[in-house]
């Protein structure tokens, strides 16, 4: 993902040929490491040599057996068999606050590092009380793998803590849930320039989008390209969130959408969290839930490969279908068909059965 329109020039990446400029740290479209120097270039076959969040500092996992070939990880973190190297925890993980809620985030297959992240936090009662955040590291930032999930992680804990409910009127009730969005925002925005060095020349940035859910009221609130769906059961589906992208503005302008998102600078954005942000207040939507369905809040790594509401309600339901309606299995199984598609990007999947 590229950060913002400029006047940077634009070439080619030495190892897959995709569009890349000045300013980019690393390809959009492979993920190797872009280096300065004229000389011959080399594959980037682990370019996160930066101190990464841990997933859970109280317990240090051992690895577990080659994903390439199912043979046993050697103290080197590279298989024994095979000479592949191990994921890391980073690279692939789930969370499950409840059985109806869930989330998947993946590398994906063309990047070297996960740079997207996800936090997720929800009440027993299915259809309840849900919040997700999903936040997408910027490919040519520093550090954006750490302040993704710093942001998403900040975002969830302060939306999961408040429970303000107005005056008691709907108007007021609405009101509430959108100053916890902001201030969820702002919490993500803050953890995004603790893990900026002061002199980093690239600042750590991400995109942000957030969902809230309580009983029948839905609020959605996005700063960049991260989406939110929402795919009622007997109703049509209708995307929450508009990207803040040049991709989006072409689309307002009337160009078709999809000679829009997959232009040179389709995923230029225009609006994101980090030092050099122009603002970071989220723009909202306000939903009345009237029945049962599916919402989804996701990274580009999927709706990269089916974008408007309609025909990604479709893979989700048919998908859901798959996975006897288990948000988990159906989110993983979503994480599996865009890399099927060719995993160009980082992946995320968030999703809620109401």
């Amino acid at each position: 993902m590229d950060a913002a329109m400029t006047s940077t020039t634009r070439t080619a990446c030495p190892q897959c040929g995709g569009p890349i400029s000045d300013a980019d740290l690393y390809c959009e479209a492979c993920g190797a490491e872009l280096q300065p120097s004229s000389g011959p270039s080399t594959p980037a076959l682990d370019t996160d040599t930066e101190p990464t969040v841990e997933l859970n500092p109280a317990a240090a996992t051992p690895a577990g057996p080659c994903r390439s070939c199912g043979g046993t990880i050697g103290a080197d973190s590279y298989c024994e068999t095979c000479g592949t190297k191990a994921t890391k925890p980073r690279d692939h993980f789930s969370e499950q606050p409840a059985p109806w809620v869930a989330a998947v985030c993946d590398r994906g297959i063309r990047h070297s590092r996960n740079e997207d992240a996800v936090a997720v936090a929800a009440d027993a009662e299915p259809g309840s009380r849900a919040m997700m955040v999903v936040c997408d590291g910027v490919s040519s930032s520093l550090d954006s793998d750490v302040a993704s999930l710093a942001a998403a992680r900040a975002a969830r804990d302060v939306l999961a803590a408040g429970h303000a409910q107005g005056i008691g009127t709907e108007s007021s009730r609405v009101a509430a849930v959108i100053a916890r969005l902001n201030a969820a925002a702002d919490a993500a925005s803050d953890a995004v320039l603790a893990n900026t060095s002061p002199d980093s020349p690239n600042p750590a940035s991400c995109t942000f989008v957030a969902t809230v859910l309580e009983a029948d009221l839905l609020i959605a609130g996005v700063v960049g390209d991260s989406r939110a769906y929402w795919f009622p059961d007997e109703a049509e589906a209708v995307a929450l969130t508009v990207d803040d992208s040049w991709a989006a503005e072409l689309i307002a302008t009337g160009v078709p959408r999809e000679q829009a998102e997959t232009g040179p600078q389709a995923h230029a954005i225009t609006r994101w969290l980090g030092k050099d942000a122009p603002d970071h207040t989220p723009r909202t939507t306000t939903l009345k839930v009237a029945g049962p369905g599916w919402l989804l809040v996701c990274s580009d790594g999927l709706w990269n490969y089916c974008s408007e509401a309609a025909p990604l309600a479709g893979l989700v339901r048919q998908t859901a279908a798959a996975a006897n309606g288990e948000p988990l299995a159906t989110a993983s199984a979503l994480v599996d068909w865009a890399n099927a598609q060719g995993g160009q990007d980082n992946i995320t999947v968030a999703l809620a059965r109401l």
